[in-house]
């Protein structure tokens, strides 16, 4: 079935095609023209399977078949994403696929200044992607009107409930016309997102694709057990094989992230890290690169890693087992996207298995375990990739001690006179002291300094008066 089939315009289409795309993916052929009849839409749908397009693609052809009500340029559509990287990668489909429509879009997201997204609100932004903690900001500096807006979007709603933004979305909705098309797009389905759909929508129709409990049938997924302190041995042991040439490495903490890039850099693999440390900028730069091919390897946290889409990703390694099986359904849902294939490769340590049990009882299928022949399961740990957290306060104690003990130190010294500091005023009245100190003594015995004595007229000797 062509896009054209769909009920999509000529122009959006050619944009289609200009982006190498012939055939729409299922969730694309049942919601693209639902949205296009002007219903809401519960969309449910494993990760990377093309839901971004799936909502996109409609609204761009609904927008630009009339105008505004007001006839003025304003905020038509509001899209919601839970990370700054997916509403940047929202906004890059949203762009690539209006081309030749003459709608304007704009990106909204914290970690940059706000000025230039406020002139891009001025300048008439029809469609506006925003993550909600920036997108509030806007709102109460009254930078921010709904009066013309039609459609809404949460997209990766079970992310955002993770997160915790149930209370900015409602925060949000509240402020939003009551007559509008809302659209919600999920790689999970659970209680809280059926009530957030029956909160937030209108009798939508849902859109289901597979089993969102597992993940894509095309991706393959196997184990390695190793001891946690080999665990980075084993990565660069992997890393040897050329094949693994786009690499995405989950880890669970920032500190573990930037600890294993350390260690690939040092055996010279180009890597870059992707977590809520670093700068908007610096995360920015870190995709770009592992898009284009300059990094092979990206680390990243759950989080900062919503949104990375990367057709050619060839391989996702959980560094850490993820502790929550939906994470795990992400995670691995980085790769074999747009219909390929990947491998999702998972490293547990002994006092991981539970949470490696839990993943498999909710993708319902146990994961093969794979050993390699010519690696040293035995090594000794040179190296603990993670201080534990009580050794690490222990640490800062000790150090904050230290600094109390020196300071206390300084003071003291201060307290105490130096040598010779007192000799001006000890110095006794003898007139064979040497050096400059003489001179004072004999001033004393001869009744005081010059600067004692009173000013005197020098021919009278009567004193002198001040004028």
């Amino acid at each position: 079935m062509p896009f054209t089939s769909l009920g999509l315009g000529p122009k959006i289409t050619k944009a289609v095609r200009e982006a190498g795309y012939t055939e729409p993916t299922p969730i694309q052929s049942k919601a693209i023209p639902i949205v296009l009849r002007g219903r809401d839409v519960v969309g449910i749908a494993q990760t990377g399977t093309g839901k971004t397009a799936a909502f996109v693609l409609p609204i761009l052809e609904r927008l630009s078949s009339h105008g505004s009500a007001s006839g003025r340029r304003s905020i038509r559509c509001l899209v919601l994403a839970p990370t700054r990287e997916l509403a940047l990668q929202i906004e890059e489909n949203a762009r690539k696929y209006s081309r030749h429509l003459h709608l304007r879009v704009a990106v909204i997201y914290g970690g940059v200044g706000e000025q230039p997204q406020i002139n891009a609100l001025r300048q008439g932004a029809e469609i506006v992607i925003a993550t909600p903690g920036r997108l509030i900001d806007l709102m109460e500096q009254g930078h921010v009107r709904y009066d013309d807006l039609e459609i809404a979007v949460l997209d990766e709603a079970d992310r955002m409930l993770d997160i915790g933004f149930l209370p900015a979305i409602r925060q949000i909705v509240k402020k939003l016309p009551v007559q509008r098309q809302t659209l919600l797009f999920s790689a999970t389905i659970s209680k809280e997102i059926e009530a957030l759909a029956q909160e937030f929508l209108k009798n939508p129709e849902s859109v289901q694709i597979g089993r969102t409990s597992r993940p894509a049938d095309s991706v393959t997924q196997f184990v390695y057990e190793v001891p946690a302190h080999a665990k980075t041995s084993l990565l660069l042991h992997l890393l040897k094989d050329e094949n693994l040439d786009s690499v995405l490495v989950f880890s669970r903490t920032k500190h573990g992230a930037d600890k294993i890039a350390r260690r690939l850099e040092a055996a010279a693999i180009t890597t870059a890290t992707l977590h809520s440390n670093r700068s908007q900028n610096q995360r920015i730069k870190a995709l770009r690169e592992f898009k284009s091919g300059a990094v092979r390897v990206l680390v990243a946290t759950d989080i900062a890693a919503r949104g990375i889409d990367v057709e050619a990703l060839s391989h996702v390694v959980n560094f850490d087992v993820p502790n929550v099986p939906d994470d795990y359904i992400h995670r691995v849902g980085r790769t074999a996207r747009a219909e390929l294939t990947g491998d999702a490769i998972t490293f547990v340590a002994p006092d991981e298995e539970n949470d490696l049990r839990a993943i498999e009882r909710a993708i319902s299928k146990r994961l093969p375990r794979v050993t390699v022949p010519d690696f040293d399961y035995r090594q000794k740990p040179a190296e603990r990739l993670e201080i534990p957290i009580g050794e690490r306060i222990a640490a800062i104690r000790a150090r904050k001690a230290e600094d109390r003990a020196r300071a206390a130190a300084k003071a003291a010294r201060k307290s105490v006179p130096r040598a010779g500091a007192l000799k001006f005023r000890e110095a006794p009245a003898d007139k064979h002291v040497v050096g400059h100190d003489s001179r004072v003594v004999q001033r004393q015995e001869r009744g005081g300094s010059r600067l004692g004595q009173a000013r005197t007229d020098r021919h009278s000797g009567r004193p002198r008066r001040r004028k």
